[in-house]
């Protein structure tokens, strides 16, 4: 019997072993003419889940934002044009709270304290070449204020923030 405990703890302590060797790779999403590599999502400012399982809700928050800027970027960029983007922080509206066991989940609060922020490199690409190149640091402080407050899709401000900097930023530049 102790034979066959030392054999288990010892398995599984080398399995552990293989798991801190894994390396992890940066999620990429791309949707159309938008490919967003999210670079090292572990050291985002706030992408916390407030009631799911954390790597579902990083992947579902991903790829619904570059959904959304696949949809306005097709408005702006020219049809051979392509939009890449690496975010090396993201900071989602709002703060999540414990509720202390009231509820099974945690809450995020919404508070004009707390604006969406994200910051990343992107270019334009059309065919091989690079049309535009920057690096940019997004924040929104009015974003309270300007959503209409019937609006409850997700990531309602963060979508609105990058849509104002495509129209802002790169539309003027094509």
């Amino acid at each position: 019997m102790l034979v066959a405990g030392l054999l288990l703890s010892g398995s599984m302590l080398s399995g552990s072993t293989w798991a801190a060797d894994e390396v992890v790779e940066n999620p990429v999403t791309e949707e159309g003419i938008v490919k967003v590599e999210w670079q090292d999502p572990k050291s985002f400012r706030d992408v916390k889940a407030s009631s799911d399982i954390q790597s579902r809700f990083e992947n579902r928050t991903f790829k619904e934002l570059t959904k959304n800027l696949n949809k306005e970027a097709a408005k702006i960029l020219k049809p051979n044009q392509k939009l890449e983007m690496v975010v090396t922080d993201l900071d989602l509206a709002g703060d999540v709270r414990p509720t202390f066991g009231a509820t099974m989940n945690d809450l995020r609060v919404i508070k004009d304290v707390y604006p969406p922020r994200i910051t990343f490199s992107y270019k334009v690409t059309e065919g091989e070449h690079v049309i535009i190149v920057g690096d940019e640091k997004l924040t929104d402080l009015g974003f309270m204020h300007s959503i209409h407050k019937a609006n409850n899709k997700t990531n309602r401000y963060e979508n609105a923030l990058l849509t104002s900097w495509l129209k802002e930023t790169i539309k003027p530049k094509i």
